[in-house]
């Protein structure tokens, strides 16, 4: 089995499988070098920057025209020129490879942004049915208030026949009081029976003497 090439499995693509191992004389660390090209790139970019190179120009420059000190680079100062189109030569790729990591952290973040409001979307959506199903479901139960408003007239109900039922039973035993202390009034009176008709003598008059 070949062996694979731990530093492609890290900084290459894992979809891709890697055929074998390639010899290179020269290796290069790719993330080392774009963190390089950034931190020169922003500092081109500062007024520092542009602060020291004037002050190194104009001192460059000073000291060849004067001639206070040995004239390495007179007028017209190829040197200096020399060194400004070198500086230009490795300064835009630099910034060029410093732009393309941060194209390329953009897309990332852009993509990741994209996922997060996909996601947000999908929770807020959830949360929307959810919050409108409890709505119907609070809508067809009984609520605390409304169950006690039907409890409170239930019971007000109850004390109403209970009153009356009382009332009612005050007013029958008071009839039952009052028929018993006097039979001969009201349905409760005894009634007369035939046999109560005033007693007839069986015996038969007497005949007059003969």
């Amino acid at each position: 089995m070949a062996d694979l090439n731990s530093d492609d499995l890290s900084r290459g693509d894992l979809d891709t499988p890697v055929a074998g191992r390639r010899k290179r004389w020269f290796r290069m660390d790719a993330d080392a070098v774009g963190a390089v090209a950034e931190k020169v790139a922003r500092f081109f970019g500062t007024g520092e920057y542009l602060v020291w190179q004037t002050i190194i120009v104009v001192t460059w420059i000073l000291l060849n025209i004067t001639g206070l000190a040995f004239a390495w680079d007179p007028y017209p100062f190829i040197l200096l020129n020399l060194a400004f189109s070198t500086q230009a030569a490795y300064s835009a790729p630099l910034i060029l490879l410093a732009q393309n990591r941060q194209e390329v952290r953009d897309r990332h973040s852009l993509q990741e942004d994209r996922r997060r409001a996909q996601q947000t979307k999908a929770d807020t959506e959830y949360l929307a049915r959810e919050l409108a199903s409890l709505r119907l479901a609070v809508g067809e139960t009984v609520t605390r208030d409304y169950l006690r408003d039907q409890l409170e007239d239930l019971q007000a109900v109850l004390e109403r026949l209970e009153a009356k039922i009382d009332d009612e039973s005050a007013a029958r035993r008071s009839e039952l009081s009052s028929l018993l202390t006097d039979p001969t009034q009201g349905d409760l009176a005894l009634p007369r029976r035939k046999d109560d008709s005033p007693t007839q003598d069986n015996s038969t008059p007497n005949s007059p003497t003969r």
